[in-house]
């Protein structure tokens, strides 16, 4: 009988003998004319997960990452070491809530700087007072510095003068100030410079 099956293995070809000889019914149900029995061996399925990056991991992603990783790689080196979540429904809720309280905390912060830059640009020109050289000319330059406390005075806002960009002032006249408020917004402010 081992030999009808010539593909099979040797408990395979013993195991199939021993139904076929337990119940010889079997034997007319299958026809053997000559033909073999193939057994095909499924393809090896490859298990991953559904993971959340809890920092920074490098080659595999950024923190708050959702990542589908193997099974072997998440159970032997990103949960021992405390890298990264496994996925459930519960912490995809959570963390859709926490990306849109971030979301709207962005929006509030970008109309802030909005509504700060409309109050500048309605303001007029921020004046300055210098003492007068020859002509046009004045003692020192009026710096960043300058600007900020003007604006502190004025309107009682605190600025960071990290965030203005101001042209170099040697001279009386006009000019065009720029205070970077957010990433999105900036702020054109004029400033006039007087001599005494």
């Amino acid at each position: 009988m081992a030999s009808a099956f010539p593909s099979l293995s040797s408990t395979s070809s013993s195991f199939l003998h021993h139904c076929f000889t337990a119940n010889p019914k079997l034997l007319t149900q299958f026809p053997i004319n000559g033909s073999s029995l193939s057994v095909f061996a499924q393809k090896k399925t490859k298990k991953t997960r559904k993971i959340i990056l809890k920092e920074d991991v490098v080659d595999v992603g950024k923190k708050g990452e959702l990542l589908d990783v193997r099974a072997g790689f998440y159970r032997n080196f990103l949960l021992p070491n405390g890298h990264a979540l496994l996925c459930t429904p519960q912490l995809l809720k959570e963390m859709k809530v926490e990306d849109e309280r971030i979301e709207a905390e962005k929006r509030r912060v970008k109309e802030e700087a909005q509504q700060l830059a409309l109050i500048f640009e309605t303001v007029g020109a921020f004046k300055v007072r210098r003492k007068g050289g020859k002509g046009k000319q004045i003692f020192g330059s009026v710096t960043a510095q300058d600007l900020v406390d003007i604006i502190k005075a004025q309107l009682q806002r605190d600025v960071d003068k990290r965030i203005v960009d101001l042209p170099e002032i040697r001279e009386t006249g006009e000019y065009i100030a720029e205070i970077k408020l957010h990433p999105e917004v900036t702020a054109k402010v004029r400033v006039t410079v007087y001599g005494n």
